[in-house]
């Protein structure tokens, strides 16, 4: 298994102990949970980087990769929603987005049509884990800038996935339902 393989697997194995330390009560536990979603959100520029540097893109890697972002992202969306720190109204587009992007790239994927991540989608998961970052602190001085950055990434998540739609539209078939 090469390193970028290795990475995506260590940043799902990381969301459960993530998730963990947001439900510990201890004067650090939030900070900690914070930093392992930021090691874990690294990991997802890292392992892309090196896959492509390197050549070492795999099918494994295609499928993992976005699997582990999405769900490490909604973790911390689930969790800040659960915590009151973000309103579930706009998790559930961003979710909702996601399993009709993933879907409709398995749809892409059983046509052999690979549809890469566009810039827009890639500003959308940069706002997500940022947003997601300043907001999981519990930072009071940070809540502001974070819920600016997340009202951001919903619309991104809105227009990101409606330019994949829009541009891959001959993957749905339309003339034939």
């Amino acid at each position: 298994m090469n390193i970028p393989n290795k990475l995506t697997i260590m940043r799902t194995l990381m969301v459960p102990i993530f998730v963990l330390f947001m439900y510990l009560d201890f004067n650090n536990s939030r900070i900690i949970a914070t930093l392992i979603f930021a090691i874990a959100s690294f990991t997802d520029f890292l392992d892309g980087h090196l896959a492509r540097r390197d050549n070492l893109v795999t099918n494994f890697g295609k499928f993992a990769d976005p699997l582990a972002d999405k769900i490490l992202v909604c973790s911390a969306m689930i969790m800040l929603v659960s915590s009151g720190e973000m309103p579930a109204w706009a998790v559930i587009i961003i979710i909702a987005r996601e399993f009709t992007i993933t879907g409709f790239r398995i749809i892409a994927a059983s046509e052999n049509i690979t549809i890469a991540a566009s810039p827009l989608g890639k500003f959308k998961t940069v706002t997500q884990l940022v947003s997601n970052i300043l907001l999981l602190t519990g930072i009071n001085t940070f809540r502001p800038i974070g819920m600016g950055i997340f009202y951001l990434a919903v619309v991104f998540t809105v227009i990101s996935g409606a330019d994949y739609l829009i541009k891959n539209k001959k993957v749905l078939d339309l003339e034939n339902i």
